[in-house]
């Protein structure tokens, strides 16, 4: 472990806060998680200011947060703990802050069934999270016989008016970030990067077609400037051609905003018993083993319940039929990470309607955690005082005992352990 306050290793010779790094590592676990936490932070922050619109009191806390994370020789479990928890404040003012952003431009989310498989003809893959990006070359590329197609976190660009309307957004190809090499070197079509959850290609499969863009980088890649797509379109021209391959429709776009324009039929279903629980299953993706328990529990959910999920998490399941409950849909996909914000806003409205809080609502979170944003957003959930929350496969490496034992004892945080015990547990809520 790396002390930040001396810039040596912890424990060793040459620390020489022995209080923050040796012998106190909650307080550099405490760090830790709020500088993965800013890291979210950051990240929805660039997109907003992309879309142009920033809230300088995220941009101040963040200046506030780094500077006390390097400085600060206080030992004081709870002053940091307060930190984190601010962390998680800011990271929902930026998550509404880019919301709106997103709505201003591209019209609020509405449900929609994207296509999963292939159109024939030239075709270009388009992965990350930046829909600004997706914009620019849906336009550059229109008229040009090209199909735009999503990846993994750019399904939910489907549920947007301003983005569906272009007819060569032709569906969404493949699932999470984790399977890349192997889905992208099966498409034949151009690829483009809009963030950095992308995998260094093996030797010899793809990297002559990979394009990165903004922030993200790939070493090898063919970086492009200022959202000018030529490059990128005219390689999309000359690689083989898709097939016509028609896949499995799935449905996303349930901003808050349509989830709210069914809450009378939400609230009737709930009163009448027809609707027991909801279980929000989202989160991080990733490859290692015990991800199989988000497939699980999805499927073993009550037909009596609904699921409402978001991030890449949801390529575990999305594709099963989960059928409806009067009209509402079982499986509902909310859209990125950063539409926690309107999950955050459908959770607040119930509890408004049903004169209770959130906690008692019938509502569990089950999540699964890999990554910077996923901290930031548990982060937010913990800051909203939401208590109950499941983790997995397994605890953050990088949180403490002592540091996982205080926040387990305060919000009631808990690790998965088996579907059914899990299942059983959360319905007895």
């Amino acid at each position: 472990m790396f002390c930040y306050q001396c810039e040596q290793t912890a424990g060793g010779t040459g620390c020489t806060r022995s209080g923050v790094c040796g012998k106190n590592e909650d307080i550099q676990s405490l760090q830790d998680l709020l500088l993965f936490g800013l890291k979210g932070i950051a990240a929805y922050a660039y997109h907003a200011r992309e879309l142009g619109a920033r809230d300088e009191e995220v941009d101040k806390f963040m200046h506030e947060a780094l500077f006390k994370t390097v400085t600060n020789v206080s030992f004081d479990l709870n002053d940091h703990l307060g930190m984190v928890l601010k962390c998680g404040e800011m990271n929902l003012r930026i998550m509404e802050t880019l919301d709106k952003a997103h709505a201003q431009r591209f019209g609020n989310p509405m449900p929609v069934e994207v296509e999963t498989g292939t159109r024939k003809g030239p075709g270009i893959l388009v992965t990350g999270h930046d829909l600004l990006d997706l914009y620019e070359l849906l336009k550059q590329a229109e008229g040009t016989g090209i199909n735009i197609y999503t990846h993994s976190e750019m399904l939910p660009a489907h549920g947007y008016p301003e983005l569906r309307k272009f007819k060569h957004l032709s569906g969404n190809y493949g699932g999470a970030w984790q399977e890349q090499k192997k889905e992208f070197a099966q498409f034949s079509g151009a690829i483009l990067a809009t963030t950095n959850c992308v995998l260094i290609p093996p030797e010899n499969t793809y990297l002559d077609r990979l394009f990165t863009i903004g922030i993200t980088g790939v070493p090898g890649a063919t970086h492009l400037k200022d959202r000018d797509f030529s490059l990128l379109i005219k390689k999309a021209k000359d690689l083989p051609q898709l097939p016509e391959a028609p896949g499995k429709k799935i449905m996303t776009g349930f901003h808050h905003t349509a989830i709210l324009g069914l809450a009378d039929k939400i609230i009737g279903a709930v009163k009448s018993g027809k609707i027991r629980h909801f279980f929000l299953i989202g989160g991080c993706d990733g490859a290692k083993p015990g991800r199989n328990y988000y497939t699980e529990f999805a499927e073993k959910v009550p037909q009596d319940c609904v699921i409402l999920t978001l991030a890449c998490g949801k390529y575990r399941f999305n594709k099963l039929d989960f059928g409806e409950i009067d009209g509402i849909p079982r499986l509902i996909d909310i859209g990125q990470c950063n539409n926690a914000y309107s999950a955050i806003q459908v959770a607040v409205a119930l509890a408004k309607v049903f004169n209770c809080s959130v906690n008692e609502l019938p509502l569990s979170f089950v999540l699964s955690w890999f990554e910077q944003k996923a901290v930031a957003i548990l982060l937010t959930l913990l800051y909203l005082g939401i208590k109950g929350i499941r983790i997995g496969p397994t605890p953050p490496a990088f949180i403490t005992p002592n540091v996982l034992k205080v926040i387990q004892d305060k919000f009631d945080l808990k690790l998965i352990t088996t579907a059914d015990e899990d299942l059983k547990q959360m319905l007895s809520k």
